[in-house]
């Protein structure tokens, strides 16, 4: 199998995997009842990521690639907002609970709290894989011949 195949597959593979995360995460949240207010933002971004990674799957041109790349960021955007908001409940419902708790106690346990800090990441983790199945993919050459960084 020629190099070119083998980074094919796996570009196609990072791509499934992206999928996947992004799909996932749609059932984890509604699983969850994760469905009130600034909670819906996960599942417009995990569509907006979906649709582009199945575009770039079916669709692997440089327009395309690029597109998917572009909305990718406001996927990995969106994680660290849920970071924060998952950060911001937990010290809230602390200081609800414990109101004389030191301020290291409190973010040290904020950290650990009932909101699960690195569930938002798995918005990240989607849009990184999916990025990375565009590395140096061949539709992103430029008319040179040269391939397009990133």
């Amino acid at each position: 199998m020629s190099a070119d195949a083998v980074l094919a597959r796996l570009r196609r593979f990072l791509l499934l995997l992206s999928g996947l995360l992004l799909a996932a995460t749609v059932v984890e949240l509604i699983f969850i009842g994760h469905t009130d207010g600034i909670q819906l933002l996960p599942f417009g971004l995990c569509a907006l990521g979906l649709i582009a990674v199945v575009l770039a799957w079916r669709r692997p041109e440089r327009r395309v690639l690029m597109a998917l790349r572009v909305c990718m960021a406001p996927v990995a955007l969106g994680s660290l907002i849920g970071v924060y908001e998952h950060i911001a409940g937990n010290i809230g419902l602390l200081l609800e609970v414990t109101p004389n708790a030191t301020t290291g106690k409190i973010i040290t346990k904020a950290l650990g709290g009932a909101n699960p800090l690195l569930a938002p990441g798995m918005l990240a983790l989607a849009a990184v894989l999916a990025v990375a199945a565009t590395y140096y993919h061949p539709s992103l050459a430029d008319a040179k011949g040269a391939s397009v960084r990133k």
